[in-house]
């Protein structure tokens, strides 16, 4: 499975973000967040965390860039239940086992994003308000158009070396 990971070419993260995201953090698109904002919300960094930012599921921080790459399974089981903790905690689901099933439709609803990206694929995220609630566009950008190679955070479970 593929998820994608908080990638930053700059500092400007830290400056337009209330929370940004730490390089290298899992993240979903974070949507769920901005259920009941209305226009009056929009203002300032929650405004642009709103129209750009991806959700960070360690910190919780948002991040305007990420790069798709591998998970692994345990990595999501973990993802998964941070997530559904954070629902308990922040949003007040009550219980994990009630808020692991929407922990599960978010992550699953990234893999959906990236599954038939090329590794390194950047990914960006618009939102708006709409008469029917927030709407969300996603847009991709292949790694050699980014530039990407000297930004990347390249792993692997084998020891061969990558070729590129």
């Amino acid at each position: 499975m593929k998820l994608a990971r908080a990638i930053h070419f700059d500092d400007s993260d830290r400056n337009v973000f209330h929370s940004p995201a730490r390089t290298g953090e899992w993240c979903i698109s974070g949507g769920f967040e901005f259920s009941n904002w209305t226009e009056s919300d929009l203002t300032g960094k929650a405004r642009q965390a709103f129209t750009n930012g991806w959700l960070g599921v360690e910190t919780f921080g948002r991040v305007s860039f990420v790069a798709v790459t591998q998970i692994e399974p345990s990595e999501k089981e973990a993802l998964t239940a941070a997530l559904a903790q954070h629902f308990v905690d922040l949003y007040g689901a009550p219980s994990i086992e009630t808020a692991r099933g929407v922990a599960e439709d978010e992550l699953r609803h990234m893999g959906e994003l990236c599954e038939d990206q090329p590794p390194n694929t950047l990914l960006t995220v618009t939102r708006e308000l709409t008469d029917a609630g927030v709407h969300e566009s996603f847009r991709m950008i292949e790694a050699q158009d980014a530039g990407l190679e000297q930004f990347a955070i390249h792993g692997s479970l084998d020891d061969e070396p990558h070729q590129h």
